[in-house]
């Protein structure tokens, strides 16, 4: 009996967070949006019901753009780029704030209706997904069409899929035809598709590998096939030159994993400004305990406890510490979170003004299987061990 052969597909919803949000305010349609403010740049509603927006040019400190909706692309704005980077090349583009719940809540929606068809999915992230149409019946197009339809459906938003023999392809395909697409592609068709693309399109490929290709006198997809493998590997390392090479020749056997366990369960916070531990001390103690409260809500949302509790700080200068502790029993409880956060936060010296908080919970096991540690009483907050006066 003859194997089928792989249809893999990789669904990327088209600009999420700013699609979701041109969902609550309509109006903002075919305007350059970036979203990335913090709460003092909610809409301001006006007597008559419009609404009031923020402008990127008026945002003031430091942060770095979450996303921008494709008016704002063709300015030049991108995810990950520092606000007053965009400042300077769209000041007048409108600046929202994120909403994390509502983007968690539309990811649900669409991976929910993929669902109804295609159950074999992967879980890639809040705004993308692998999907194994391998022994699904019927035709590759018309598969793509209805799980495009029923995402549209169930959200209102776009998306593009790329279907390939594997994910790596996928993952390329998805890109080509934003937004709205669907690219169908067979090994056959990397020649002429895939070999002329810049070699920043295989995922795995970072900026630093691309300047040193280049360096190489090697751009794009095609030039990094024909290269000698023995020449990756002397300029790359044995594993990731063999890598590059396969890659450029769309070779991945990666499997489509439908479930795997987590590893960690974090949340973090970068702040508008730094702030110093002494001084700031009441606003960094309410902080690290909100961080601490949520990491339990995770926890118990997706029904792990977890043992290992671990703090992230990153000071003023960018030097990043991050310290640990794993407790006798497992838990999801934020005070008992708040209280090991607590005693690794006291095992690092705080002499300088800090940039970003975070708390951490590994060593996780599902809850169902465990009976959690019981509460023990309430002790001093996180910073309440440093004065104000010092």
């Amino acid at each position: 009996m003859t194997s089928r052969p792989q249809r893999i597909a990789h669904l990327d919803m088209d600009a999420f967070f700013a699609s979701v949000e041109l969902l609550t305010y309509p109006e903002l349609r075919g305007q350059p949006v970036v979203v990335g403010g913090g709460r003092d740049h909610q809409p301001q509603v006006n007597p008559d019901g419009t609404h009031e927006f923020a402008r990127i040019r008026n945002y003031k400190g430091r942060g770095v753009i979450t996303t921008s909706t494709y008016e704002a692309r063709a300015l030049g704005v991108f995810s990950g780029m520092g606000v007053m980077k965009a400042v300077q090349l769209a000041p007048d583009a409108i600046l929202l704030p994120v909403n994390f719940d509502a983007y968690r809540y539309y990811s649900r929606l669409f991976k929910e209706a993929v669902a109804t068809i295609a159950p074999q999915i992967e879980n890639r992230g809040i705004d993308e997904i692998y999907i194994d149409l391998t022994d699904m019946p019927g035709e590759t197009l018309d598969l793509a069409r209805r799980i495009k339809q029923a995402v549209k459906e169930a959200t209102e938003l776009t998306c593009s899929i790329g279907i390939t023999p594997n994910k790596l392809l996928s993952k390329i395909c998805s890109d080509l035809q934003k937004p709205d697409g669907i690219t169908i592609l067979g090994m056959e068709d990397i020649p002429s598709r895939i070999w002329p693309l810049p070699v920043r399109k295989i995922n795995g490929i970072g900026p630093k590998a691309t300047e040193k290709l280049a360096g190489l006198g090697i751009t794009t997809i095609g030039e990094l096939a024909a290269a000698e493998l023995e020449l990756l590997q002397i300029r790359f390392g044995r594993s990731y030159g063999s890598w590059l090479h396969d890659a450029a020749n769309g070779i991945d056997n990666h499997p489509v994993v439908t479930h795997s366990e987590p590893k960690s369960i974090s949340r973090e916070t970068t702040f508008e400004r730094d702030l110093h531990p002494r001084q700031d001390r009441d606003a960094l103690s309410e902080i690290f305990t909100a961080l601490c409260v949520r990491v339990a809500e995770d926890l118990k949302r997706k029904g792990y406890l977890g043992r290992t509790i671990g703090i992230k700080l990153r000071f003023e200068d960018f030097q990043t510490v991050t310290r640990d502790i794993t407790l006798p029993d497992y838990t999801a409880e934020p005070a008992q979170i708040r209280r090991a956060a607590g005693e690794c936060l006291r095992r690092v010296p705080l002499d300088k003004k800090i940039r970003l908080l975070g708390v951490r919970v590994s060593a996780l096991q599902q809850a169902d299987n465990l009976r959690p540690a019981q509460e023990s009483p309430q002790q001093d907050l996180p910073f309440s061990h440093l004065s104000s006066n010092d």
